[in-house]
């Protein structure tokens, strides 16, 4: 098993799934529990606070995910997917892509977690001290 990305030419997750009304729709929904639950909307990665069109969702863990004969199948739970800006979720892609450890992790799940946690430290704003 990869966590890392498969090529979007054959990849019907990328080309079909990310593509569907059920995908749309389950984001919808997503954006919808976030803020019925008086949550503000935030990238995962920087913390800043962000308006819906501003963010995509990254999938935790597909398991929600299927092809059926009529159609995908969007079930995914809320905490399968995190809201991040489009550039820190496609930083995020690159260090599960590349970092040899997170991309053999079995879980998908725990590598997203370790991967985020990363991407949060780098992307945490410095402090310089003065002389």
């Amino acid at each position: 098993m990869s966590n890392s990305r498969r090529p979007a030419r054959g990849n019907k997750y990328r080309t079909g799934y990310l593509r569907s009304r059920a995908w749309f729709a389950r984001r919808a929904r997503w954006f919808a529990e976030e803020t019925a639950a008086g949550n503000t909307l935030r990238c995962a990665a920087c913390n800043r606070i962000a308006r819906v069109r501003d963010l995509e969702l990254h999938h935790v863990d597909y398991s929600g995910v299927a092809e059926t004969p009529t159609g995908w199948r969007a079930e995914e739970t809320h905490s399968d997917l995190v809201s991040l800006h489009p550039a820190h979720h496609e930083l995020l892609h690159r260090l599960l892509d590349r970092d040899q450890v997170l991309r053999a992790m079995r879980s998908r799940p725990v590598a997203s977690a370790f991967a985020l946690r990363a991407l949060r430290r780098k992307l945490a704003p410095t402090t310089t001290e003065q002389p």
